[in-house]
């Protein structure tokens, strides 16, 4: 595993955005862990969050497109803090975007917060965490109703690796059903193998009886 992940995800903790426990989705599943990243609330931590985010778009998209798209509300800061890291990173100016959960009908007036989309843009959409895909349902018409823009992928923080609406994971539904490619910083395969009975900060977040925990959550729930 690259380093950077490793570090990513030893940040995730840090941040109190990885937990470990009992919680229950928005789906309605019983998880033993949890990703928020509402939790993301420095100046620090959105410099390094978008670095992160950056060197994953670098690795797995390169830097051919031209705005970067955070569907509202938690895309919003994710499309700035990583616009920025592209810029000083990779001394790539791409512009950000996103949508207004309101048609605004005065001052900058619209559904559009940031760069306007113009004919021809390539878009790389960016979200925290993606387990139904309902926000790209939504966001992809706002998208394609301003023109003749393309989108070019979508990447999240974690892939949780488990069911979508159907019997494959969030990521690959979305990627089959809209006909573009998917990628993640992490996976959560990668946080088991970096954190099973492996202490960090002199603590072991996933133990054993974790391990058996989150490998019974995807005997029922994995994609």
């Amino acid at each position: 595993m690259e380093r950077y992940k490793e570090e990513f995800i030893e940040f995730m903790v840090d941040s109190d955005v990885l937990k470990f426990g009992d919680f229950v989705t928005k789906s309605g599943r019983k998880t033993p862990f949890f990703v928020n990243t509402g939790f993301y609330r420095t100046g620090a931590q959105l410099r390094k969050l978008g670095g992160y985010y950056a060197k994953a778009i670098h690795d797995k998209f390169g830097l051919d497109f031209d705005v970067l798209f955070g569907p509202a509300y938690k895309g919003i800061p994710l499309s700035v803090a990583a616009s920025i890291a592209i810029s000083e990173q990779y001394d790539k100016d791409v512009k950000y975007c996103s949508n207004r959960k309101e048609i605004k009908d005065h001052g900058d007036k619209g559904i559009l917060l940031g760069s306007p989309l113009g004919a021809g843009d390539k878009v790389l959409l960016i979200e925290d965490v993606t387990t139904a895909g309902t926000s790209i349902e939504e966001t992809l018409p706002i998208i394609r109703a301003q023109g003749d823009v393309q989108v070019c992928g979508l990447v999240v923080s974690v892939d949780r690796m488990e069911r979508g609406k159907g019997e494959k994971s969030a990521l690959t539904e979305i990627s089959e059903t809209y006909g573009f490619p998917t990628a993640a910083i992490v996976t959560m395969a990668e946080v088991v193998e970096h954190l099973y009975n492996k202490p960090y900060n002199g603590k072991v977040y996933i133990d054993d009886t974790l391990k058996t925990a989150i490998d019974a959550y995807y005997a029922q729930y994995g994609a």
